[in-house]
């Protein structure tokens, strides 16, 4: 698991959330009776716009713009979209606890790591030692501004939402510290033995490949001393083994040839 990655995840989750409080501020202060607010929008744009000030086109443009707004909203009031909201906060707030835990297992592990293994990697130990620090401040500074954001400046529910969410995820994210530590045991274990199988392989290779070396360098000091024999020596004749005295006695000897 990267650190780096599942503090991106935790990071999204809480930008998604910031954007789903305010939609649903939003949407909660634009339900009720929209035409008070779009009357009370008018009167203000009036005072701020007598005719001897005539707003510009620009910001009259705006002023559309912001009574669509507020006419949208008030429509997904109305057809309850504020609910699915709801869910999706939720939902976005258990996706950050759950990188939260799961960022402070790894560093936890790491860290355990670091007083028993020989770091090996390309970054410094003081590089890699101060991104933890800053990412796990970070994600503590994450946790208060949520808590901020949704107890204190959004509607009650949302606040009761975050306490529950919290607290289940304080439970969730004890156990998944356990589970994810004990699977980063398992994966370094496995690559141990992983990298000890490829070194006893490569090794395998390197003396196969050392024996076929060995073996036709032989087969070619053959090839060439049997060559140079026959070349010097023609008496004993051009075959890998030399002809014996007896053989060669016997060739030179005549022929008698017998009838039936």
């Amino acid at each position: 698991m990267d650190p780096i990655t599942l503090f991106m995840m935790a990071n999204s989750a809480v930008a998604a959330v910031k954007q789903g409080c305010k939609l649903y501020k939003d949407i909660k202060g634009a339900a009720g009776e929209v035409k008070d607010v779009i009357k009370d929008l008018d009167d203000q744009f009036k005072k701020l716009h007598p005719p001897e000030k005539p707003a510009t086109i620009e910001q009259r443009n705006q002023f559309v713009e912001e009574k669509n707004r507020i006419k949208e909203l008030n429509k997904k009031a109305n057809e309850g979209q504020h609910d699915g909201i709801y869910r999706e906060i939720g939902e976005h707030l258990g996706s950050y606890y759950d990188n939260f835990y799961k960022c402070m297992a790894v560093f936890e592990e790491e860290e355990k790591r670091a007083e028993t293994e020989v770091y090996t990697g390309e970054a410094s130990l003081g590089k890699r030692a101060l991104q933890r620090v800053l990412m796990r401040k970070q994600l503590e500074q994450m946790s208060v501004d949520l808590r901020e954001l949704m107890v204190y400046q959004s509607p009650p529910e949302l606040g009761a939402l975050y306490t529950e969410v919290e607290e289940m995820m304080k439970h969730m994210g004890a156990t998944q510290r356990v589970l994810i530590q004990k699977q980063m045991k398992n994966e370094r274990a496995s690559q141990i033995r992983r990298r000890k199988r490829m070194e006893k392989l490569r090794t395998e290779i390197a003396i196969g490949i050392g024996g076929i070396i060995v073996a036709s360098l032989i087969g070619l000091m053959f090839v060439y001393v049997i060559n140079d024999r026959i070349q010097k020596y023609p008496q004993l004749g051009d075959g890998w083994i030399p002809k014996t005295e007896e053989q060669r006695r016997l060739e030179a000897a005549p022929k008698i040839w017998t009838g039936r």
